[in-house]
């Protein structure tokens, strides 16, 4: 893949401003949102922690879902929206369409975030897992989010560059996708400023909720992440994708796919057994496509695997796309009945949900961090050693946290089936089960801490490198140093 200037038009006018400003945020969010799931994991282990008696506003219940808005929507789509402005132009070699409507579409998320913090840590949410916001902030998002839509939409329609690479694709997916489960999801009536109530209800409120929810995970944390990587693996390994055919099938093949797989979430429940069976069935689907994508990525790879020994942001996209294949296979297993009847409402979930945000989402994160900030501010990374000691703590605390939920969660679910010869239940008492898994729960809080402490090392090792801007980047061999 390669970024030439089209003599044919204008020479485009790259915009590394709003470019900067998303990376900024990214980390911002980022550490303040891992902060919290570090806090409410610890809260889990020792109860005093929730501080209810003094602040209510600092409980699990309220830190928790700033937490999880904050990785998705805070750090998450930063990084994602850092990424379009700055990878977009450049494959199309042409300027954003409009630089007024990039700053409005920043300040107006920023507001959203904002408002986001506020009122979940004073209560007021919808309870709708990654839909908890109250509807004066559902409709900043409906209109940052059309607003961004639009510039990106028109300076595809302005390219010159008629090529439309496959991260494109992927981008397009999720501007497509996101505002129609959004919208569904969050239709409901008001009844004050900050409290609304939907207009489905029952199994219906449920099955939307899920198709929403499965799908945001598809679509915010899957579908441009992979744009991501199809953009930054070629690029920075310095190598064509392996496979341009494999990612067009893994393309559209994921898309057809994914959109049906939201029932898994509801299984032995009271919607009917058809559509937990079509979730089900799709999810195991899943698979094929998810695989076919860590595969072209691994076959990429091998065509720069001497890099791997010497350079930390290729261990990063080697660490992320084994997460995303263990991730999108262990999801599918968890959507048949048999394993979903030990594993669902356990701390196995919690493992699988976090190895994919901390393996695969934060670990292209990372990746595009490490790209970027040289290139935008003009020099090269203050330190290849702190990159490379960060990767580690970030590696070690993924394994830490993952395999401690992995136990914790199996244990947790044979112990709700274990029966005593008589048939009664054998732990009977919710608060035997949560003594056992305690440990696991502190394995889990200290590889959080530890992955958090990786993060500090990346802010220290950016801030250093925004402190030395303008010097001139240098692309650097580093098995030239090795």
């Amino acid at each position: 893949m390669q970024e030439q200037t089209n003599t044919a038009g204008p020479a485009p006018d790259y915009d590394n401003q709003i470019v900067r400003w998303w990376v900024l945020s990214t980390i911002f969010y980022g550490v303040a949102a891992m902060l919290m799931g570090v806090i409410a994991a610890f809260q889990m282990v020792y109860p005093s922690w929730n501080l209810t008696h003094i602040l209510p506003h600092l409980s699990f219940g309220r830190i928790r879902p700033v937490h999880t808005n904050g990785i998705i929507f805070g750090f998450t789509l930063s990084i994602i929206f850092a990424t379009m402005y700055y990878s977009i132009p450049r494959l199309l070699k042409t300027s954003i369409w409009s630089r007024t409507l990039s700053r409005v579409h920043f300040w107006m998320y920023q507001v959203t975030l904002l408002g986001a913090v506020v009122t979940l840590l004073m209560g007021f949410t919808q309870s709708k897992e990654y839909a908890e916001l109250e509807w004066p902030l559902d409709l900043i998002i409906a209109v940052w989010w059309v607003i961004m839509s639009l510039n990106f939409f028109m300076t595809i329609k302005n390219r010159q560059e008629k090529h439309l690479y496959v991260a494109i694709w992927f981008y397009i997916a999720t501007w497509v996708t996101i505002p129609i489960l959004f919208i569904v999801n969050n239709l409901a009536i008001p009844s004050g400023l900050f409290k609304s109530y939907s207009i489905f209800s029952g199994t219906t409120d449920a099955n939307i909720q899920w198709w929403y929810g499965h799908n945001a995970v598809a679509f915010v944390l899957t579908t441009p992440i992979l744009g991501m990587m199809y953009y930054y693996l070629p690029k920075h390994a310095r190598v064509p994708i392996f496979s341009h055919r494999i990612s067009i099938i893994h393309f559209w093949s994921l898309i057809f796919i994914y959109i049906w797989a939201g029932p898994h979430h509801l299984l032995y429940s009271p919607i009917p057994d058809w559509a937990q069976t079509l979730g089900m069935v799709f999810s195991v689907a899943l698979i094929a496509p998810s695989w076919g994508g860590m595969l072209n990525g691994f076959l990429t790879l091998t065509q720069s695997k001497e890099k791997i020994r010497t350079d930390a942001v290729i261990k990063f996209m080697l660490v992320a796309l084994t997460f995303y294949g263990m991730s999108t296979f262990e999801g599918p297993m968890m959507s048949v009945r048999a394993v979903n009847t030990i594993s669902h409402n356990t701390d196995w979930t919690i493992g699988h949900v976090h190895g994919g945000a901390l393996g695969w989402v934060a670990g292209m994160a990372f990746v595009a961090i490490y790209y970027l900030v040289p290139r935008l501010w003009n020099t090269n990374l203050h330190s290849e050693r702190l990159a490379e000691v960060h990767f580690w703590m970030a590696f070690g605390g993924i394994i830490l946290y993952v395999v401690s939920m992995w136990v914790s969660g199996v244990t947790e679910g044979l112990m709700w089936r274990a029966v005593d010869a008589t048939g009664a239940l054998q732990y009977d008492k919710w608060i035997e089960i949560v003594e056992i898994l305690q440990p696991y729960r502190l394995i889990r809080a200290l590889g959080g801490t530890l992955f958090l402490a990786g993060f500090f090392l990346l802010i220290y090792n950016v801030w250093m490198t925004i402190r030395n801007a303008g010097s001139g980047f240098v692309a650097v061999d580093l098995r030239e140093k090795a």
